[in-house]
C-alpha cells in the first residue's frame, strides 16, 4: 500500500499549492472526480476475491478519508485568506474621528420671513394666508384693477390653461380682501368692527426674469383698517420697520406720490442709510398707500366709517439688502456653496 501513502502526500501537496477555490478545485478532481486516482482504485475493487478486495477496500478508504480531509482544510484555509484579505482592503481606523452629520440651517428668505413676522407681530400685526392659485376676481376685480389693466395681459400674469378666471397670484393683495371679508362675516352686529391688523407674506408669480426679478418670488404685504387710521400711521409704521429690520437709526425714509390702483393716495417707499457702503445712495423698498373705497367695499367694509393704509414689498429683495447678495437667482439655485453661508 505504499502507492496509496504516495498518492495521499501527493494529494496533500497539490492542495497546498493551489492558490484559490478554482485551482483546488481541478486538484480534487484529479483525485476524487469520476476519472480521478482514487475513484480508479475503488473501481478496480469489483474484479478482485473478496478476501483481497476487503482488505484493498478498507486501505482506499482510509486513503479517500485522508485526501478529503487535506481538500476541507485547504479550503477552509483559503476562505481565511480570503477573508483577512477583504477585512484588511475594508478597514476602518477607529482613530479617526468620526464623521459628524452635517448641520443644516434656514433658508435666508426663510430667516427674513422670521424676522420680519417678529417685528410686526411685536405692533399687534398678525399673519394671514391665501391660495397662490387665485381667482381673477380677488387678483383683480375686488383690487380696484379694471379689465384692460396692463397687469392682466398674458405677458405679465400666469392663467391656468382650460380654467377660465384662474390663475397664479400676482401679489398677496388678494390676501387682504379674503381676509376683510371673513373679518367682516365674524363681526357681523357688532356695533364697532374691530381693527384689522395683518401681514400677507407668501410667494407670488409673475412672468419676468433677470438678475433682480424671478418669475417666482416672495412678498409681503400689510393691512390695517379701524376707524381714524390715516397715512401719518402709516409713515409711523414703515419708517420703524425700517430702522428695526436694518437695526439702525441711520437711514432716512422718503414716500415719492405714485399710482397703484387700490390705494389713493399711493406712493412709493424709498429709504437711504446715512452710513456705510450705500450711504446716500436711495433705494425702491416698497409700495403703499391709503386702502381705495372700492377695495374696502369689495371686502365688505364701509368705507364712510373705516380707513386704513396697506402696504407691499419685496421679501426676496429685503433679503439682498439685509445679506448683501446682489443677485436674486441665487436664492433659488440651491447651490449649498451660497446658502452654506447662512447657516
Amino acid at each position: 500500500m505504499d502507492h496509496l501513502q504516495q498518492l495521499v502526500e501527493q494529494a496533500i501537496a497539490d492542495f497546498g499549492a493551489a492558490s484559490d477555490a478554482n485551482s483546488l478545485e481541478q486538484a480534487k478532481a484529479r483525485y476524487l472526480g469520476k476519472s480521478g486516482s482514487l475513484t480508479d482504485l475503488l473501481k478496480g475493487l469489483g474484479k478482485m476475491d473478496p478476501d483481497a478486495r476487503r482488505e484493498a477496500g478498507a486501505a482506499i478508504n482510509r486513503a479517500k478519508v485522508a485526501v478529503e480531509q487535506a481538500l476541507e482544510a485547504r479550503r477552509d484555509a483559503l476562505r481565511e485568506a480570503a477573508l483577512a484579505e477583504q477585512l484588511a482592503a475594508e478597514a476602518l481606523d477607529v482613530t479617526l474621528p468620526g464623521r459628524g452629520q452635517g448641520s443644516g440651517g434656514l433658508h435666508p428668505v426663510t430667516r427674513t420671513l422670521g424676522r420680519i413676522e417678529q417685528l410686526f407681530a411685536s405692533i399687534g400685526f398678525k399673519v394671514a394666508d391665501g391660495p397662490e392659485i387665485e381667482e381673477d376676481w380677488y387678483n383683480f376685480t375686488a383690487l380696484n384693477t379694471p379689465e384692460n389693466h396692463p397687469a392682466r395681459s398674458m405677458h405679465d400674469t400666469f392663467y391656468l390653461q382650460d380654467a377660465p378666471g384662474v390663475l397664479l397670484r400676482t401679489h398677496t393683495s388678494p390676501v387682504q380682501v379674503r381676509y376683510m371679508r371673513e373679518h367682516v362675516a365674524l363681526h357681523e352686529g357688532d356695533e364697532v368692527m374691530p381693527e384689522i391688523r395683518i401681514i400677507a407674506p407668501g410667494r407670488v408669480y409673475r412672468v419676468d426674469y433677470d438678475a433682480t426679478h424671478s418669475p417666482m418670488f416672495h412678498q409681503i404685504e400689510g393691512l390695517w383698517v379701524g376707524e381714524r387710521v390715516s397715512f401719518a400711521d402709516l409713515k409711523g409704521v414703515i419708517a420703524e420697520f425700517l430702522r428695526r429690520f436694518f437695526e439702525t437709526d441711520a437711514l432716512q425714509v422718503r414716500f415719492r406720490p405714485s399710482f397703484f390702483p387700490f390705494t389713493e393716495p399711493s406712493a412709493e417707499i424709498d429709504f437711504a442709510f446715512m452710513s456705510g457702503p450705500n450711504k446716500g445712495k436711495w433705494l425702491e423698498i416698497a409700495g403703499c398707500g391709503v386702502v381705495h373705497p372700492n377695495v374696502l367695499r369689495n371686502g365688505g367694509i364701509n368705507p364712510d366709517r373705516y380707513t386704513g393704509f396697506a402696504f407691499g414689498m419685496g421679501l426676496d429683495r429685503l433679503t439682498m439688502l439685509r445679506y448683501g447678495v446682489d443677485d436674486l437667482r441665487l436664492f433659488f439655485e440651491n447651490d449649498l456653496r451660497f446658502l452654506s453661508q447662512f447657516r
